[in-house]
């Protein structure tokens, strides 16, 4: 008996772990919306996150997919992340980290149309962040409003608002500067 339930933990936690590999690209392009489009600091979050799963302290339980389960790792994963450096910032811990200089994410060789695809990176880091969130879920990560309302931890109708609020201005933001 003991054996079988073995048997049976193991091929779960292999299956885990092709899941998230198959889901890496995606997971990575997540972490990076997530941090406001830093390399070593998505890579960073990324990799705590994958810990965070391996170790047992992020349990997936079946209730949603398993992909919009580890999209609200990740985000909750960056969130912490982004709570611990303003707490260093501000002198309330004492940790030392050695992050190095952060970069933004802008790759011509990868980009075909790099004028345009900086245009909306830079017009999505000016949202406010929960209507940057559902809007690169929903149309980067091809997430429905309400998988993007479960990976942030808000109601569908709050995910709605933010997700219409966030095209509207989108939409005044380009109007604006094609008029310009």
């Amino acid at each position: 008996m003991k054996r079988v339930l073995a048997r049976q933990i193991s091929q779960e936690v292999t299956t885990l772990e092709g899941e998230i590999e198959r889901l890496h690209p995606a997971s990575y392009g997540w972490a990076l919306a997530c941090c406001r489009f830093r390399r070593q600091e998505a890579e960073d979050v990324l990799q705590s996150a994958y810990l965070k799963v391996l170790d047992g302290r992020a349990r997936y339980d079946g209730r949603s997919s398993l992909r919009t389960w580890l999209f609200g790792v990740i985000r909750k994963t960056a969130l912490d992340a982004r709570r611990r450096r303003w707490l260093e910032g501000m002198g309330l811990l004492r940790w030392n980290h050695a992050n190095g200089a952060v970069t933004p994410v802008v790759s011509l060789d990868e980009v075909g149309n790099h004028q345009r695809r900086s245009r909306i990176l830079r017009a999505l880091s000016e949202l406010p962040r929960r209507q940057r969130e559902v809007l690169d879920l929903v149309f980067y990560h091809g997430m429905t409003i309400a998988e993007a309302a479960e990976v942030m931890g808000v109601s569908l109708g709050a995910a709605r608002v933010h997700y219409d609020r966030g095209k509207r201005r989108l939409g005044r933001e380009f109007v604006a500067e094609d008029r310009g």
